[in-house]
């Protein structure tokens, strides 16, 4: 029997022996956020009480430090809201901080910023972005919710993004690294709900759901300035990016490689997408210097789609779509099920399942497999720990889609996971061995399924280093 915890799952806001509370809003000790965050230390908490606040606040060169994050919290979601302004608030070479539980609405610019103050070779780094709304964008440009330049160990979880702006993103990266996105809902957006460009590399996009996320739900890849590339002499638009267990309900193209390499879309569900299923481009072309959006998979994923399609994929040029790995997908045509096997030009696909009803709960309201599906056990499996869109630790082999259909499998319940495993800082989870237990080993993994290191222990608590980004096994 393994246990498992994906450790990006479970945020922390440590808390230092010496913590202050800076009250924000009216009849409080402060009334403007920047002034609060300025005068907070490592391990404070700005505590922002209901009210409107408009931008831009400014916040700069502020840094908490590893097991005392400096947080920003507002006491409700719903009635702490930044209202209107250019920008709610922009962040530039910070570190540690965590943001969480109030509204972001109606900016001109972009919904929030979040910087490295154009000091390419230093990241801002280690936000924590949770329980937050980013709405009703106040512009039509190329205006994002969430801008991100050169931003590194990040995670936004349990967020929602809707009615952005018709030209931007619900998050844009732009040379960012070692992020996590999970858990999030994204609703109405324009151009993208998720663009990870500008040699943006080792980003986990897990778990979300979209729902008329625009032309490209998730751009993986895009077309970037060379002088806001980072690291500056990056060869590739975007890189090692895994995208699993999120649902797509229509958009324009749910997926588009876009000068990406390395890049694993997997098991996840796909409903009525309104031209194509996922492009390959190529935006950023020198041969010389960049290389083809190729060496990409697309596989384990549900696709249900209408006749009334384009094509199912569109291939641009300077790209290397014979290169990309396609199996165990499973393609239904619901108009025509006798026509769902898909036209991939060059591409070549292996082990997927063609014109069978996948028997989804409800195609638009509920992506569960019932039990009778095709897809159940007709899987590849992509890690022993991968987690379907509820939580559920896919089965071996697992399904097909974001959601595990099988009735059981070892350990999915994640209530377990946490009784054995807890997170107890940024960097640290405490192992408890129950008395009596056979010597065990746990094997700690990268975003990738990367083994980093491992070891042996019997009964008892062991502290073991394994931060945000990574995930631990016991087995």
């Amino acid at each position: 029997m393994n246990w498992f915890i994906n450790t990006i799952t479970f945020a922390i806001a440590s808390v230092a022996a010496s913590a202050t509370v800076l009250n924000v809003g009216t009849g409080q000790q402060y009334t403007d956020v920047a002034v609060a965050v300025r005068a907070a230390t490592p391990g404070d908490t700005v505590l922002i009480h209901p009210g409107t606040y408009r931008g831009t606040f400014w916040i700069e060169n502020i840094n908490g430090r590893v097991n005392e994050r400096i947080v920003i919290r507002g006491t409700e979601r719903s009635t702490v809201v930044f209202d209107g302004g250019t920008e709610s608030m922009h962040f530039s070479d910070c570190s540690y901080l965590t943001l969480e539980n109030f509204t972001v609405r109606g900016q001109t610019g972009n919904g929030m910023n979040i910087d490295d103050a154009g000091t390419i070779e230093t990241p801002a780094h280690h936000f924590l972005i949770r329980n937050v709304t980013f709405t009703d964008m106040n512009a039509t440009g190329n205006n994002d919710h969430l801008k991100l330049s050169g931003l590194s160990d990040f995670r936004i979880t349990e967020c929602l993004f809707e009615r952005g702006s018709t030209g931007g993103s619900g998050i844009d990266m732009v040379g960012c690294f070692n992020g996590s996105i999970d858990n999030n809902s994204f609703r109405s957006q324009g151009s993208n709900a998720i663009q990870a460009k500008g040699g943006t590399r080792y980003i986990l996009i897990r778990a979300n759901m979209f729902v008329d996320a625009g032309q490209r739900a998730v751009n993986l890849g895009g077309s970037t300035g060379l002088q806001f590339f980072r690291p500056i002499d990056a060869t590739f638009e975007a890189a090692d990016l895994q995208v699993y267990a999120n649902v797509f309900i229509r958009s324009v193209a749910p997926i588009a490689y876009v000068g990406c390499v390395r890049v694993d879309v997997a098991n996840n569900t796909i409903i009525h997408p309104e031209r194509w299923v996922f492009r390959v481009l190529q935006e950023t072309v020198d041969p010389t210097r960049f290389q083809p959006s190729g060496d990409n998979s697309f596989r384990n994923n549900i696709i249900v789609y209408r006749s009334t399609i384009s094509t199912h994929v569109n291939i641009g040029g300077n790209t290397a779509p014979e290169t990309f790995t396609l199996s165990n997908n499973l393609w239904y045509n619901s108009d025509d099920p006798t026509r769902s096997r898909p036209s991939l030009g060059v591409m070549t696909e292996t082990a997927s399942i063609y014109g069978q009803d996948p028997l989804l709960v409800n195609v638009l309201t509920d992506q569960h497999l019932q039990s009778s599906s095709p897809a159940i056990g007709k899987g590849l499996l992509i890690s022993d720990t991968l987690t379907d869109l509820s939580g559920r630790r896919f089965a071996s082999p697992p399904s097909i889609g974001a959601y595990e259909g099988a009735s059981t499998t070892s350990v999915s319940d994640e209530q377990t996971s946490q009784q054995l495993i807890r997170r107890i800082s940024a960097d640290q989870v405490k192992i408890t061995i129950p008395p009596g237990t056979d010597v065990l080993l746990y094997v700690v993994y990268d975003l990738g399924g990367r083994i980093i290191r491992s070891s042996r222990i019997g009964e008892g608590e062991h502290i073991v280093n394994v931060s945000l980004n990574e995930f631990v096994v016991v087995k």
